[in-house]
């Protein structure tokens, strides 16, 4: 098919180049792998999130059931192999997933035991061991990543803080500050592998991890000195939990915002619950996760920013909702996403208003004529 512009003539964003129109619909599949098919293998959960109208699939890298992280990292054939299953089912990959591992490149002592289940049983009991395995986990998924042909990767960020996250008692002078110069130290030699790997790593901004808004992001990346490969993944359903700007929130971090979950929540304060939800079970919070459509994010606005803002990703669908089940979620859920991406326009709206002036009608346009001819020169 023939283009129907070329790139000289579609409007520019605010980076200065041609705008691009989101992809999408794409799926996170940590959520759906499972022991029975057709979760269970790579071909058949394909096949599946084809099915329901996905284009791309997000792998989460800890299940061997759908990838091996080392092997990918290692064997381009394996590479090919593994983008020719997806292939012949009209699907492509979006990204790769380290969220498990990257949680316990920094594991606070008190949740240790919640989260050895999270390593292989030989690292259980052994924190220095797992956080080693962990890092070298990530740098496999930089590899493969490359190997892939993929620009962007998800992950977390760990926590060293998070159970001083409410001040009381009085947290002591410089322990937050400690924390983020060693989770710095810790992530600064990762960044460098993606940075050698020419792939972005993205911190999913999430509850639980020590970058979980704005200002941790920004202390952190100040401690990274800026990384290049420092960037986001931005999930609105997290802001909704805290009550943060999610729509500001893109105006002041887009240019470090690389990778896109939709995914919906909704909070609903009472006299019991805020957004500490009082330990009640998911469906009894205030706040929970909901699927697309049936929570409070205005993933209409979200949409028009990211198109605004020229996002060079995909939306990815995670689903988790507290109510609804999981394949209706993901059938409503592609069908949510198309409905929303904004194919950008080819030219301004009016464009057909332009007029052809050149510079010098610019200067008598503006009364610069006068100036020009000097001193007391008439207009």
């Amino acid at each position: 098919m023939i283009e129907s512009c070329s790139s000289a003539a579609r409007p520019l964003s605010r980076k200065g180049t041609a705008m691009q129109t989101i992809k999408g619909p794409a799926i996170f599949l940590a959520q759906f792998a499972g022991d029975a098919a057709p979760f269970n293998t790579l071909p058949e959960i394909a096949r599946w999130a084809a099915g329901h109208g996905f284009e791309g699939v997000q792998i989460p890298s800890w299940d061997t059931r759908l990838i091996e992280l080392a092997r990918a990292a290692e064997s381009k054939d394996y590479c090919d192999e593994l983008q020719g299953t997806l292939a012949e089912v009209g699907i492509v990959l979006t990204e790769l997933s380290t969220h498990l591992q990257g949680q316990l490149v920094a594991v606070h002592p008190a949740y240790d035991t919640l989260f050895d289940g999270f390593a292989p049983a030989a690292l259980r009991g052994k924190p220095a061991a797992r956080q080693q395995w962990a890092v070298e986990q990530l740098k496999l998924a930089a590899k493969a990543s490359a190997r892939l042909g993929l620009t962007a990767h998800a992950t977390f960020s760990g926590a060293l803080a998070w159970p001083y996250l409410y001040p009381w008692p009085q947290r002591p002078p410089g322990l937050i500050e400690d924390a983020f110069d060693e989770l710095a130290r810790r992530w600064r030699p990762i960044l460098d592998a993606f940075d050698a790997a020419g792939c972005d790593l993205c911190f999913e901004i999430h509850p639980g991890e020590d970058l979980f808004d704005g200002t941790t992001f920004e202390m952190f990346l100040e401690r990274v000195g800026a990384h290049p490969r420092c960037n986001i993944l931005f999930d609105p359903s997290h802001f909704v939990l805290q009550q943060l700007d999610y729509l500001g929130y893109l105006d002041v971090f887009h240019e470090r915002i690389r990778m896109f979950h939709v995914k919906d929540a909704e909070f609903h304060p009472s006299p019991y619950q805020g957004v500490y939800s009082g330990y009640a079970p998911w469906a009894d919070r205030a706040g929970r996760f909901r699927s697309v459509g049936d929570g409070q994010v205005d993933f209409k606005r979200i949409f028009a920013k990211l198109a605004q803002y020229d996002f060079p990703g995909w939306a990815v669908l995670e689903w988790e909702c507290a109510l609804k089940h999981p394949e209706q979620g993901a059938a409503e859920g592609a069908k949510f996403i198309r409905d929303h991406i904004i194919p950008v326009s080819a030219h301004a709206f009016d464009d057909f208003a332009a007029s052809d002036v050149d510079r010098q009608a610019n200067r008598t346009l503006l009364g610069l004529e006068a100036a020009d001819r000097g001193p007391g020169a008439r207009s």
